[in-house]
């Protein structure tokens, strides 16, 4: 069955001599009752149970035990090489400079590298083996090293989509249609906050040194779900959020005078248009002005102690920098925040991969590290999930001095709520082009996701343009139980 708002939708879709003629009969009682039965737009946590709905978190409807009751998605944007991070491959460091075999290419799907000579391209960094269970990991991340045995490293990913707008977007939405709902979106809409004074769905962006690919504000868009379900990108840098103080003159209780009228007026506009925004626009008029006093709060770290600060590698808080934003994103995470997604932009390395590789690196290795030890210390691991990667991989012929985008193969790692620690899961070929083992599909970690926090993928649907719409699309999916404990 159906999120009931999807049909509230349609109805407010018909044409207005209809709406009208059913307000101004005696049917016009029942369409009020049916109006609040709905719940207009509200999440499924929100709302009361209806009987036959059979996914309604907070009432008993979870499909399974949930593990998760928070996540924190590490975004390394533009696709991190998995041949030089986390999956080694001391066969195609063996045919470096030589010329790629075709029969691995042949008829295959390349980015910039389509039609050209392919030449192999080994490893520039050196593998470690680290912790007590030995996962192999580049020397250039010791510190995501010193936690090997916090986390499980998939080297067998593989997506559909072989440019970075869309490739993220397919990373988010299972789709790479505009409107399609971010996976956050869909947890928000599910399971909703446990805040009413920060948003629940929170996205920060920082960057290196060199330019690099723009990430679109529709990678957290909530597509045809109600727009109160959508990412708030917070400001690495500065105020978190522009203009969240009150203006010179305005006083609290003012403000409070304003909000309220603005809702008694919306209040009357929805009793005559049946239309989910108008709830959506209420929600977020309260959530501004509370979050007046909940952003100043959340962004000052005075209260952080320095042996904090120096976990994270923090120099500055709030200086934009990827280190701030972890500890940014713990404080959320403490505070309610759902869903966090930290984008760090700058591993589109085409060229120039042994020196623009560390730097990415220096700048993301500690502070991701930092944060799984820093949840954990503090009790949060056990019911937080964890992801780190890109949007796909890089080739292992070479492009110029650098890497080409990749689909068929590629390495992210997962940690925290009920993923098993310590193991590898998957594997690509002798030489890292394709995933030939334990293959795990985006839409695979999709309903991961979603089975981590209790639902059922193929369950959770929304009825939007008379299809049954779900994260996980029509194609098969399936949880990675291999790496559930």
């Amino acid at each position: 069955m159906n999120h009931p708002f999807i049909d509230h939708l349609e109805k407010h879709q018909q044409d207005w001599s209809r709406r009208t003629f059913l307000q101004r009969s005696f049917a016009g009682l029942g369409g009020l009752a049916f109006a609040q039965l709905l719940g207009a737009g509200k999440s499924l946590a929100e709302q009361e149970p209806l009987d036959g709905l059979p996914f309604i978190p907070g009432h008993g409807g979870l499909h399974f035990p949930a593990r998760a009751k928070r996540v924190i998605h590490l975004c390394m944007a533009g696709g991190p090489s998995h041949l030089d991070t986390f999956d080694p491959k001391p066969a195609l460091n063996a045919i470096n400079g030589k010329e790629f075999p075709s029969s691995f290419t042949a008829g295959q799907q390349l980015a910039q590298l389509q039609g050209s000579k392919l030449i192999a391209r080994g490893s520039f960094t050196n593998f470690k083996k680290f912790g007590q269970s030995g996962i192999e990991i580049s020397e250039l991340f010791p510190h995501i090293g010193s936690i090997a045995d916090e986390i499980c490293v998939i080297r067998s990913m593989v997506t559909e989509q072989i440019n970075h707008d869309p490739a993220h977007a397919f990373m988010n939405s299972g789709s790479i249609l505009k409107g399609r709902p971010s996976m956050g979106s869909w947890l928000l809409y599910g399971l909703g906050a446990e805040t009413q004074n920060l948003p629940g769905y929170v996205v920060m962006v920082s960057r290196g040194p060199d330019p690099d690919q723009p990430v679109s504000a529709r990678q957290w868009s909530a597509g045809f779900l109600p727009s109160k379900f959508q990412g708030v990108q917070f400001q690495s840098k500065g105020s978190a959020v522009h203009y969240v103080g009150s203006p010179d003159g305005v006083c609290q209780s003012t403000q409070r005078q304003v909000i309220d009228e603005i809702r008694r007026l919306n209040g009357v506009l929805e009793e005559d248009h049946v239309d989910p925004e108008i709830a959506t626009r209420m929600a977020q008029y309260e959530m501004a002005f509370r979050m007046q006093t909940s952003v100043p709060e959340l962004t000052d770290m005075r209260d952080e102690p320095q042996h904090i600060l120096d976990l994270y590698g923090v120099k500055s808080p709030g200086d934009g920098s990827f280190a701030s934003n972890c500890l940014l994103a713990r404080r959320m995470l403490e505070r309610g925040v759902r869903f966090v997604q930290l984008y760090h932009r700058g591993w589109d390395h085409h060229g120039n991969i042994e020196k623009a590789l560390p730097e990415c690196a220096k700048l993301t290795d500690q502070p991701s590290a930092a944060l799984v030890k820093d949840l954990k210390q503090r009790g949060l691991l056990e019911d937080t999930l964890i992801i780190w990667g890109g949007e796909f991989g890089r080739t292992p012929m070479g492009q110029g001095s650098g890497r080409d985008h990749h689909i068929k193969g590629f390495s992210l790692w997962m940690a925290g709520a009920g993923i098993k620690p310590g193991m590898v899961h998957g594997a690509t070929d002798e030489l890292g082009y394709a995933a030939v083992q334990d293959v795990v599909h985006v839409r695979d970690l999709h309903a991961t996701l979603l089975q981590q926090f209790g639902i059922d993928h193929s369950r959770f649907t929304v009825k939007f343009q008379g299809l049954d719409m779900k994260l996980t699309g029509v194609e098969p999916a399936a949880p990675v139980k291999a790496i559930l404990t």
